[in-house]
């Protein structure tokens, strides 16, 4: 442990050159909700507004003696923290992306990286832009740089928990952080050991450090939800895992993808703070946690902040959802006048049409009817329900039917 604090400590004042600590500072939002004293470490402010250029930088650095080239696979973060690196050094490097990148992402990681990187777009999925970014190394001989599973990467990741110890008025009861390959978490639990108590978030689609630790080695997941684009990864790395290996399961949460829409909405909306899926993860899964923390000193890793703004609406349609003040149903609706008047009737003062799709069809007795419902409280929907049977209407809610909703909604 003192060899790998050595090095993490290197790599600490080594990056100093290119950008300062990232704050840490007390929430008092957060802190009066949970009656705790919740500290942010805002990854999300670093220059490329994630973590991951700290894993580029070490990384790079102690690789430049090999030679000048460099390539990775990424579609976020990663892309952006290589590509200003690359250009930090001088180096020439090549950043593989998928081709259903969105354009932000391309932007923002040709910004950073300007004339030292080119951006080349293959495959529809990472495992794709994986494979050529690979071919490429062996072709060309340029180093490849993983996002997580490499010792150098951990290293670098590390400097946050380094930081985070600098920076706290005390130890810190309880560390909550985000997991997708695993290079953050391996690096907070090296540098602090099993001193601090530690919270690890994972996308409840995307659970691969916790099917790790059942299967007691790394397992490719067969299908992963991509929402959490930070932190959705099929297969935690065989290094972080190695650090990770004798983590408690019952530390290893799943934070749902819908509810981590409403902890952004929230964060967003009262304290002004912009953050991409995975860096709400560790501020999502405070409710589950509240009776743990209560009175205690608990660090939040706010890991990243690379939203696209054009996601709000889709951002902000989940968080309804999930909160119970949104929902789809289809309706049969009589074919006669005024039968759209007798429904309109039962709506309450609270509830409002965001959707009304119908399809008058010759010769039945009965149409069909999308309808989407907003409400000012989950209990509005039990009253307009009530009232829907006692009329006699038949209707199926399909809110969490997925197959029914990504079709129709």
């Amino acid at each position: 442990m003192t060899e790998f604090r050595d090095a993490v400590r290197a790599a600490e004042a080594a990056m100093r050159e290119v950008f300062e600590p990232t704050p840490l500072t007390l929430n008092a939002h957060l802190s009066e909700r949970f009656g705790a004293e919740i500290w942010l470490k805002r990854e999300d402010l670093s220059p490329v507004r994630s973590y991951k250029l700290r894993g580029a930088f070490n990384a790079m650095r102690k690789r430049i003696g090999r030679g000048r080239r460099f390539a990775c696979a990424s579609a976020g973060n990663h892309a952006q923290g290589v590509a200003y690196m690359c250009r930090h050094f001088g180096v020439e490097g090549v950043i593989f992306m998928p081709v259903t990148t969105p354009q932000q992402k391309i932007r923002k990681t040709r910004m950073f990286g300007g004339d030292a990187v080119e951006v080349r777009l293959v495959g529809d999925y990472v495992d794709d832009t994986l494979r050529a970014a690979q071919e490429h190394c062996r072709e060309t001989g340029a180093q490849f740089l993983s996002p997580f599973d490499d010792p150098d990467v951990i290293e670098g990741q590390a400097t946050v928990a380094l930081e985070i110890e600098a920076q706290l008025p005390g130890t810190p009861d309880r560390i909550v952080l985000p997991v997708g390959g695993g290079g953050l978490s391996a690096g907070t639990r090296g540098w602090f050991g099993g001193e601090v108590p530690m919270t690890f978030v994972e996308p409840q689609g995307a659970r691969s450090l916790f099917a790790a630790l059942a299967a007691e080695e790394p397992v490719r997941l067969e299908r992963i939800n991509t929402f959490v684009d930070g932190a959705a990864v099929a297969m935690v790395g065989d290094h972080p895992f190695a650090q990770l290996r004798d983590v408690d399961a019952a530390d290893v949460l799943g934070a749902p993808e819908d509810r981590i829409c409403g902890t952004m909405l929230e964060m967003l909306n009262v304290e002004g703070i912009v953050l991409e899926p995975a860096g709400a993860l560790a501020v999502d899964i405070l409710p589950e946690i509240a009776e743990r923390i209560r009175g205690r000193r608990v660090v939040c890793v706010t890991s990243g902040g690379n939203f696209d703004f054009e996601r709000l609406p889709e951002v902000k349609e989940r968080a309804q959802r999930y909160s119970g003040v949104k929902k789809y149903f289809i309706l049969r609706l009589p074919q006669r006048p005024g039968a759209l008047r007798d429904f309109l009737d039962l709506l309450g003062p609270d509830d409002d049409i965001a959707r009304f799709e119908y399809l008058k069809k010759s010769a039945r007795n009965f149409g069909s009817v999308l309808i989407g419902i907003e409400t000012t409280g989950p209990a509005h929907f039990d009253r307009l329900f009530a009232r829907m049977d006692a009329a006699g209407l038949v209707y199926q809610d399909i809110t969490d039917d997925e197959i029914l909703a990504q079709f129709l909604i």
